[in-house]
């Protein structure tokens, strides 16, 4: 193991990696946290609503619209 606090060089590939994990995660995260609003509000819809027709269609849009904008950043 080396010892990364001595070595400047290694501190900062660590720290590239882990920036990296990081912002995949936040990422994770975020994407999680607005499909399962995306889910609920769709289900709400549905059945409150009553518009099942409807919440399909913006329940599946919603979901390729996020992973498309979640493939691309």
């Amino acid at each position: 193991m080396a010892d990364i606090v001595q070595d400047p060089r290694l501190a900062d590939q660590d720290l590239s990696a882990h920036q990296q994990t990081f912002h995949g995660f936040s990422k994770l995260i975020l994407f999680a946290i607005l499909h399962i609003t995306l889910v609920l509000g769709c289900l709400a819809l549905a059945f409150l609503g009553n518009a099942p027709m409807v919440t399909t269609l913006l329940g599946v849009g919603g979901t390729v619209a996020l992973l498309a904008v979640f493939a691309i950043t």
